[in-house]
């Protein structure tokens, strides 16, 4: 009795100093990824590792204490903070200590870790938030930062995370471009000094750069091999990504919101919470970092990511501004024909006094032109039932040409400086909203044409304009929030749509794709990858988004851009992403006409391989002139192989494409789908079967010497 007594006093007495232990180490785990770390004896807070999920406490107690996790400004350090905040008493400096943490779990099966930091001389609490997706292996960051000072402070840098690595090479690759040209990578090594990778573009944000990235380490990576950490941040405007080396070959990343012009002022007791950075790390390639994403994206980010998607007619590459009613619907029987789902109206609808024919003028005043829509949309909601499709409408709610009614009566909602003269991107404004009313306003755009037309079945939201002439009439003398609370404006309106109209579809459009970010797919269902819609370009853009985005989110349509390919090599190229037509239907020939039915059908029966298949990117366009990319259902039972021959050289030998991810110890029959009408020949035009271990060891001959040839191959378990 008395040596149980005596080893419960003596439990008891240590219990303190084991929980200060606990403490000291912090641990965040998915299935293959940790993330560790400690508290130093000085009590401030250090990333200790980041890499391969370790298991043994042991190891796990012989890690270095590594470099501070939140770096502050003011302080010790002689290179790029993660905060900045000046006090009241124009201090700027900020020394953060750990006070606690705690996990909880969702019940979606994450698990968020949240770690309170204060400073020791002024009150200025900051919250790391991780939340790590187990299963997907994705952790998202964020930073809740707040104060009790007596008067505000302000703050001037304010990241989402802040990352550590040290490595011998690091390989960075930044996806860049321009309006048609998007998501091009570059890959470059980093060195000592700092890479930036912004924008500051406001609204139409990623006009110039993706807000994705992936730093390679060790060595460059390639789709099957290598270590990755591929990050994107969750915001739809200013965004900023740091890499900086330092002197001993150790590496920072900092993700948030880009400070530029954004000193932010924060009053007492207010929250100001960052966008989510969210990030993956694989020991296997970017293949396997991007498949990441995407299973995550599905199960837990993107609106409606476990529902199907509707294949469309767009009217806009076949009518530009210059239509009638008698045109659109006869444009909704041939949507109806060809088997889609939607017809869409673009642009061109709107405007009293000044009718939208053009795009100079009209933006802003969303009731229809008397001379091409006589009885409104009510009556193009109507005919589309009537022909069996659902309808669609085009908008851009944030936007304002000069010459418009609204301009007239609010010129204060617009983004413009008073005393200079006003510069017009694409002959319009943004309009301000940092303002509540704007908001109202903008809301209303939707919800007015919902109330009145209630079979409105899906919204193309567009925003063709950067933030030019940058003053707001509301925010007065703090002009320094516009970009951030234009932001959250629009977040704002978002959340109203979504909360009144939960199953409305909308895409998401900018000029192309100037707006790709997980924050904004909480709201839509798919975004407008490019306005560049030549399929061999597509080949290149569609490649790049596939990195970070699942294919069910890309909108990929077959238009009359590049003529010189075919109709086949057009469809086939759409169908790796949310299918769609821009294209004058009527004008095909009989044997096109048969295709594209016959496509849509195909797509529509491997709507769940495409949309919600693993992605496997076999053979790049970037290193050749073919590009292979298939897709693979959960339980390997279906798969979709498509192949492409660009530009291939004359007498140019080619190669079998070893496929991935199928089982091994399965049979499938192989067999050519997608074939133009009377088409002749070809190695699988006939069923053959052969093991997943044939079809990953050998591969299949699908490349030709035939320049932009294409192949359709389905793949189905015996």
């Amino acid at each position: 009795m008395m040596n149980k007594r005596f080893y419960l006093i003596i439990w008891l007495c240590c219990l303190p100093l084991l929980m200060m232990a606990a403490t000291r180490q912090i641990k965040i785990d998915t299935n293959t990824l940790s993330l560790v770390f400690q508290v130093g004896d000085n009590g401030r807070f250090y990333q200790s590792y980041l890499g391969k999920r370790l298991h043994s406490q042991t190891d796990l107690s012989q890690l270095a204490l590594g470099t501070e996790a939140y770096i502050t400004h003011g302080m010790e350090d002689y290179f790029e903070p993660a905060i900045h905040v000046v006090h009241n008493d124009f201090n700027s400096s900020l020394l953060l200590k750990y006070q606690s943490h705690e996990v909880k779990q969702a019940s979606d099966g994450a698990s968020e870790t949240i770690v309170t930091l204060q400073d020791d001389k002024y009150p200025v609490t900051v919250k790391l938030h991780y939340v790590a997706y187990v299963n997907e292996d994705i952790i998202k960051t964020f930073t809740e930062i707040s104060h009790q000072e007596k008067k505000p402070v302000e703050l001037q840098k304010f990241a989402s995370s802040m990352l550590h690595f040290n490595n011998a090479h690091y390989y960075l690759t930044e996806f860049s471009g321009d309006w048609a040209e998007e998501v091009r990578p570059a890959i470059q090594p980093l060195f000592f000094g700092k890479k930036v990778i912004d924008t500051k573009l406001g609204s139409r944000a990623d006009m110039f750069v993706s807000p994705f990235f992936q730093l390679a380490l060790g060595q460059e990576a390639t789709e099957t091999n290598g270590e990755v950490l591929l990050g994107t941040l969750g915001w739809t405007g200013n965004f900023q990504f740091i890499f900086e080396v330092n002197q001993l070959n150790g590496l920072r990343v900092i993700s948030g919101i880009n400070p530029y012009s954004s000193a932010y002022t924060l009053n007492p007791n207010e929250v100001f919470r960052t966008p989510d950075f969210y990030f993956t790390y694989s020991f296997n390639g970017t293949g396997e970092a991007s498949r990441n994403f995407h299973r995550w994206a599905r199960k837990y980010q993107i609106k409606d990511g476990d529902k199907t998607r509707f294949t469309l007619l767009n009217n806009w590459e076949n009518t530009s501004f210059n239509f009638n009613e008698e045109k659109l619907v006869s444009l909704m029987g041939e949507a109806k024909d060809f088997g889609l789902d939607i017809f869409l109206l673009d642009d061109g609808w709107f405007g009293t006094k000044y009718p939208r024919n053009d795009d100079r003028q009209g933006l802003g005043d969303w009731t229809e032109i008397k001379d091409k829509l006589p009885h409104g949309v009510g009556y193009l909601t109507e005919a589309a039932k009537q022909k069996g499709v659902k309808f669609g409408i085009w908008i851009e709610p944030e936007m304002v040409n000069p010459k418009s009614e609204l301009y007239e009566k609010h010129p204060d909602w617009v983004i413009h400086l008073p005393n200079r003269d006003e510069y017009y991107f694409r002959n319009q404004l943004v309009l301000d909203l940092s303002n509540p009313q704007v908001q109202d306003y903008v809301y209303g755009v939707v919800d007015g044409l919902m109330t009145k037309y209630p079979e409105i079945a899906f919204f193309k939201w567009d925003c063709n304009s950067p933030i030019t002439n940058i003053y707001s009439y509301y925010l007065k003398e703090k002009q320094t929030h516009l970009y951030i609370d234009y932001v959250r404006g629009l977040y704002n309106v978002l959340e109203r749509v979504k909360a009144k109209y939960p199953n409305l579809p909308m895409m998401l459009c900018s000029g192309g794709g100037a707006r790709t970010d997980y924050e904004a797919l909480k709201y839509f269902t798919e975004f407008w990858a490019s306005d560049n819609t030549d399929p061999i370009e597509r080949l290149y853009i569609q490649w790049g988004y596939s990195q970070v985005f699942p294919s069910k989110v890309i909108c990929a349509h077959v238009t009359s851009w590049n003529r010189n390919t075919s109709i086949k090599f057009r469809t086939d190229v759409a169908m790796m992403g949310k299918l769609g037509f821009d294209i004058n239907l009527s004008g095909l020939n009989a044997d096109e006409a048969t295709f594209c039915k016959q496509a849509v059908k195909n797509y529509n029966a491997l709507k769940p391989v495409i949309l919600d298949g693993d992605m496997y990117r076999l053979v790049s366009p970037y290193e050749g002139n073919h590009t292979s990319t298939m897709y693979v259902s959960e339980n390997q039972n279906k798969a979709v192989v498509f192949a492409f021959d660009i530009h291939p050289r004359y007498s140019e030998a080619v190669w079998p494409v070893k496929l991935q991810g199928l089982n091994p110890n399965k049979q499938y029959r192989v067999q050519e789908i997608n074939r133009m009408p009377n088409a002749r020949g070809g190695q699988y035009a006939e069923p053959k079967t052969y093991s997943g271990e044939y079809l990953m060891q050998v591969g299949l001959n699908l490349f030709s010497a035939y320049g932009t040839n294409s192949r359709v191959i389905e793949v189905t378990a015996e």
